[in-house]
């Protein structure tokens, strides 16, 4: 493969619309979206908006024959992600890539056990995207890293996935250490979008100084001790750097688990604070924030 031209996408949640038009522009030998019928039907009832621009893109079912393309984009939610890895399928041969925008620090691992090496580690940040329907306002994109899972090197296939978001006009930052990467994004996530959830706020309610903010940064520091017991390297820092990559965040957006609760879906807590509390009791240590943060979210979502 000279270079990454055929692209699949499976996701038209907040990251796929935000960045659905500039993976298509950089996709000369073919863009699309896997969506099945239903969904189909409904983008083309209600329509498909980024900034009240709207969209048009060639939709696929996944049960429809296609040809392996270069590239497979997920971006749903981790509770869709099983079934985006089985839709995916006709889109995936021997020399597809695959990269995974969900949060956390689980989806490539689920991804790997079905599709194997094929997967290019990834983190989107800082983008302060709000949706509404299906339609999307932004005015932060925000940025890609992306790198490999089991080395630390800029492999070939890395440099591929690298120029093509250059041609797609997207920021990123290509790293050696990818897994200390999607950890610091992890904290972030566990902080940010659940403490706007429970206090049920929005960015302005952890930009500035405060209880909200307090809570946000303890979350985050549970994260950095099981980090360490994971091998990972996060520290106060990166904390800080993570701090720093909110701070142009619009006070009146929102992180997608707080517009998921507004909309009356079910979110990703089990993704962020069920994790925490999962490694907390594997390493035998107390994570009482996130433990408190995993009930309050899922008491704010019993009845949906």
């Amino acid at each position: 493969m000279k270079k990454i031209e055929s692209v699949s996408l499976i996701g038209l949640g907040a990251l796929g619309l935000l960045f659905a038009e500039r993976f298509a522009s950089a996709s000369p030998g073919g863009f699309c979206v896997i969506a099945d019928k239903n969904r189909q039907a409904r983008y083309k009832k209600e329509g498909l908006y980024n900034n009240d621009n709207i969209l048009n893109f060639p939709m696929v079912s996944p049960d429809e024959k296609h040809e392996e393309v270069d590239l497979v984009i997920i971006a749903t939610k981790y509770t869709q992600l099983s079934q985006a890895i089985t839709d995916i399928a006709n889109h995936v041969g021997k020399n597809t890539l695959i990269i995974s925008l969900i949060n956390g620090i689980i989806s490539e691992q689920d991804i790997r056990a079905v599709y194997g090496d094929k997967v290019i580690g990834c983190t989107v940040q800082g983008m302060d995207a709000t949706k509404r329907g299906n339609r999307l306002y932004w005015s932060n994109l925000g940025s890609f890293t992306i790198g490999e899972l089991d080395c630390n090197e800029i492999t070939p296939r890395l440099r591929l996935v690298a120029d093509f978001l250059e041609r797609a006009k997207i920021p990123h930052s290509v790293v050696t250490n990818m897994r200390d990467s999607m950890w610091g994004k992890f904290m972030l996530n566990v902080g940010v979008n659940q403490v706007v959830s429970v206090c049920e706020g929005n960015y302005g309610s952890i930009l500035y100084e405060g209880a909200e903010r307090s809570r946000m940064i303890a979350a985050m520091r549970e994260v950095i001790v099981l980090a360490k017991a994971e091998n990972v390297k996060l520290d106060e820092k990166a904390l800080e750097y993570w701090l720093d990559v909110i701070k142009p965040l619009s006070p009146e957006g929102m992180p997608s688990m707080r517009q998921d609760l507004l909309q009356g879906r079910k979110t990703e807590v089990e993704l962020f604070a069920g994790t925490v509390v999962k490694l907390g009791k594997k390493h035998g240590i107390p994570t009482p924030v996130n433990d408190a943060l995993l009930e309050e979210i899922l008491a704010l979502e019993k009845d949906f």
